[in-house]
């Protein structure tokens, strides 16, 4: 196979730039994602539960030594903030249990280069240790936080930190985002050619292999890094989209979100004669959402962690509405949804009035069918709690 940069158009955008520019849709807009994740956030209070359990296993260091938190795949919205607040009060609590004052905290923000963290760090409260005493007073004071923040760009499928120094992993919502769409499915001469299609949902056997493996291969990558970086004694909390079907062409609410509305909006571009089927077909969205097993063979193959706890979790839908019989709001969230982890991609690849064109054809589709998703687009998460070897 000629490589790919001996044909640049095989590709959405070449690899290296697919993490370079690869985000959330920032900004306060319509369509941005601090506007468009309500869902994600009932899907991460509904599991803080086995959040706390996994924060419950974390070996408690003196209080003299700082503790340190980092949220991979951060994004640009609250959610993230109201996450590390957690997490900084529960450990407290236990510091406390124990009679003891608790640490300092530091908080890692880290999300590809191209995150709006511009808009994440607006969005932070002011360090409440300039105008408090103690920590306990500044873990009392609700307009403040009690933890020191850095934003920290980069992939997490490779080191982003010094060895042996983060107490508590965290990442929801990221992992099935693929650090590249696998170069078979982009090459007309492969089997896995994804023809007519720009994600794996009903593909052929060959494509969604080939996405199975990428996903495996970046997660083998993902814990090797975080394998070396945690703390002995430390805790990783991971989330992302799953699928409860053991095949790899059914991805269920990310199927929903991708290959349907989505999908045929595609199609009516090239029948409109806007862009070309060549053109739709070199789009794929990066997206893998994996069984349990295809999670567990990683984790076991890797050999460093530990699993303390691996399911599948019912997060929902991702359409958070004001009105369920609306179908004109129903088409307008899926749209904005769809656009809000897309649209960025979408944009480099035709353009952003074709853009637009394309989210107009997804509202419309899906204002269409607004009470079949309601009730049918429903996300599973693989949550997994893993602690070092």
């Amino acid at each position: 196979m000629a490589p790919l940069g001996d044909n640049k158009d095989n590709v959405v955008v070449s690899n290296l730039k697919l993490e370079r520019m690869l985000s959330m849709k920032g900004g306060k807009g319509e369509a941005s994602y601090v506007n468009n994740s309500q869902a994600q956030a009932q899907h991460a209070r509904s599991m803080l539960h086995l959040l706390k359990d996994t924060l419950d296993g974390v070996q408690l260091s003196s209080p003299e030594i700082p503790f340190v938190i980092a949220d991979l795949g951060c994004s640009c919205g609250s959610n993230t903030i109201f996450i590390i607040d957690v997490i900084v009060e529960h450990m407290s609590k236990r510091y406390e249990a124990l009679g003891q004052q608790p640490p300092e905290f530091s908080a890692f923000f880290s999300d590809l280069p191209s995150n709006d963290f511009n808009t994440l760090f607006q969005l932070l409260p002011p360090l409440a240790n300039n105008g408090c005493g103690s920590m306990e007073e500044c873990l009392a004071s609700n307009s403040h936080r009690s933890y020191f923040a850095a934003g920290v760009p980069g992939s997490f499928y490779r080191r982003l930190f010094p060895a042996r120094s983060i107490d508590v992993f965290y990442s929801a919502f990221s992992l099935h985002w693929l650090s590249q769409v696998p170069e078979i499915v982009l090459d007309k001469r492969s089997a896995a050619y994804n023809k007519g299609k720009i994600y794996i949902h009903g593909a052929n056997e060959s494509t969604a292999n080939a996405y199975r493996k990428q996903f495996q291969t970046d997660l083998a990558n993902f814990l090797g890094a975080r394998s070396k970086e945690m703390k002995r004694g430390g805790s990783m909390f991971l989330a992302c989209l799953g699928r409860t079907s053991v095949d790899p062409t059914d991805q269920g609410g990310a199927g929903l979100l991708f290959g349907t509305h989505f999908q045929d909006a595609w199609d009516d571009l090239v029948q409109e004669g806007l862009i070309t089927s060549d053109k739709r077909d070199k789009f794929n969205i990066p997206v893998y959402a994996p069984s349990i097993q295809d999670f567990k063979e990683v984790v076991e193959a890797n050999g460093s962690f530990v699993i303390n706890n691996l399911q599948v979790f019912r997060g929902g839908s991702p359409l958070v509405v004001n009105h369920p019989d609306d179908a004109a709001e129903i088409g307008r969230a899926l749209a904005n949804s769809c656009r809000s982890v897309s649209g960025v991609l979408v944009d480099a690849h035709i353009g952003e009035q074709l853009s637009d064109e394309l989210f107009s054809l997804v509202e419309i589709r899906a204002s269409r069918h607004a009470k079949e998703l309601l009730q049918n687009l429903q996300f599973f998460h693989i949550v997994a709690s893993l602690s070092l070897v």
